[in-house]
């Protein structure tokens, strides 16, 4: 027990905080706000962080309920769950060197002996030996090298904890996602279909014309062409739909079979507000750049460990027990032997086993370092580009929604003006086929709009906080 009343001498290098070059502010800064459906900026400047349940914040009940199942039955979020139990389990294995190991032994011999030089005709002797021994060993960590690789272990656990982080967020946007893609597929495929029935209700009547004289056979042949195009876009559409909802089964644990698409419109959704605050707020709102950091102290820790492999070892052993010829008589002070002892040891030539070992940890911390400075410049990034997503794709969809209103507006101004016989049926289908392109590309905007809006959620960490690091 001697090596709990003395302390780790750790001979560093101690960790500093990598300084990576924060920007001032975000370069769409302006368009962050620009969220709730309407596309306008609100006047005051408040970030508004995402919730940790930022999805209830689309209004769909159907999405919280897809939500709740990938939380309790996704398997690469139950895989990173076990990662973190393997971590914790590591943690455990890494600390059992800073407390003394206990070996407990109990013997029991019958021995038949006869002295060499006893006279001829001496008979054996024949006695029992009982013994009972308590062992106990100890290896002083005074350089600290035990402690650094527990620090390692414990680190690598918390890096794990937040790769887990990371791993749920990856799958709720995913889900959602995936979510809002079958519901593109599915308006898409409603848009097309009554496209189609209303490019089928005008052959029927460009053939009733036909047949009177008032339009001829061109016409009728090109309205069939229509008619063709709008029937054969509907197939890929419902494959898209279903390969969307397939994947979504996926992500919530199922079987495809199992799961049917739950329903709605992209239209039906809110749009939650979000506005990221500084971009120095997002490193700790940001779980893989918390894990990268965790990394990279788990690989200093290890640089610790082998610069104090390079001192001497100090070694503490105890032996204690009982020794006896009679079981009854065995735990007695008369009976008592015990042995106390300590060693010194230095490697004095490993072959360069040693100076490998410091030389890979120094490369492995260079080699985080990189990744923690890309992890961190790769989240400024994501930010800036889901704002701009936004931003654009909002203006898009305020656009497209325009240009249907006037596709819209010109088609039954046309119709108006063929049934008057000012027009012929050439600029009908044109401006039929121009409010057919128009809304199916309002819907797909939408999509592109509210994906955009959801990888700025994702960029600005999905909600999640760094919790408090326990000091080590």
């Amino acid at each position: 027990m001697i090596g709990f009343g003395l302390s780790a001498c750790t001979v560093g290098p101690f960790y500093k905080k990598p300084n990576v070059g924060t920007p001032a502010a975000w370069r769409e800064s302006d368009t962050g706000a620009a969220v709730a459906g309407t596309g306008s900026t609100p006047p005051e400047a408040v970030p508004v962080w995402p919730a940790s349940q930022w999805w209830q914040g689309f209004q769909s009940p159907q999405l919280d309920d897809l939500m709740s199942q990938a939380q309790k039955a996704n398997d690469d979020l139950a895989a990173a769950v076990a990662r973190v139990r393997e971590a914790d389990a590591q943690v455990r294995i890494a600390g059992a060197p800073l407390i003394p190991s206990l070996q407990a032994a109990g013997t029991a011999t019958r021995e038949r002996t006869k002295p060499a030089n006893a006279p001829p005709g001496t008979p054996a002797t024949t006695f029992n030996q009982f013994g009972a021994e308590l062992g106990a060993s100890y290896e002083l960590d005074f350089w600290g090298k035990n402690l650094a690789a527990r620090r390692s272990a414990s680190f690598s656990a918390e890096a794990s904890r937040y790769d887990r982080a990371t791993v749920e967020l990856t799958v709720m946007t995913s889900v959602a996602v995936t979510y809002f893609q079958a519901m593109e597929s599915h308006d898409r495929l409603e848009v097309a279909q009554q496209d189609l029935a209303t490019a089928q209700e005008v052959l029927k009547d460009l053939k009733t014309e036909l047949s009177v004289g008032i339009v001829n056979a061109l016409d009728v042949a090109q309205q069939e062409t229509t008619v063709a195009v709008l029937s054969a876009t509907i197939p890929p559409l419902q494959q898209q739909f279903r390969q969307s909802v397939n994947a979504l089964a996926v992500l919530v644990g199922q079987p495809p079979q199992a799961l049917e698409f739950p329903g709605g419109s992209l239209t039906a959704l809110s749009e939650p507000r979000v506005r990221p605050g500084m971009p120095s707020e997002l490193l700790a709102r940001r779980p893989d750049v918390a894990s990268s950091e965790a990394q990279l102290k788990a690989a200093n820790a290890d640089i610790q460990a082998a610069r104090a492999a390079f001192f001497p070892s100090i070694d503490l052993t105890a032996d204690g027990g009982f020794v006896s010829t009679a079981l009854a008589t065995l735990i007695t002070p008369a009976n008592k032997v015990f042995n106390i002892s300590g060693q010194v040891a230095e490697q004095i030539f490993a072959g360069g086993a040693l100076t490998g070992k410091y030389q890979l940890t120094r490369a492995r911390y260079s080699e985080l370092l990189a990744d923690y400075h890309k992890t961190v410049l790769t989240a400024f990034g994501d930010v800036e580009n889901a704002l701009v997503a936004l931003q654009q794709t909002s203006d898009q969809y305020q656009r497209q929604e325009e240009a249907v209103a006037t596709a819209r507006r010109a088609y039954d101004y046309t119709q108006t003006q063929l049934h008057a016989g000012v027009v012929n049926i050439l600029t009908v289908l044109n401006t039929q086929a121009a409010l057919f392109n128009a809304q199916d590309t309002l819907v797909q905007v939408r999509f592109a709009h509210l994906q955009a809006l959801i990888q700025l959620y994702s960029a600005l960490g999905g909600g999640w906080t760094q919790q408090a690091i326990v000091q080590r």
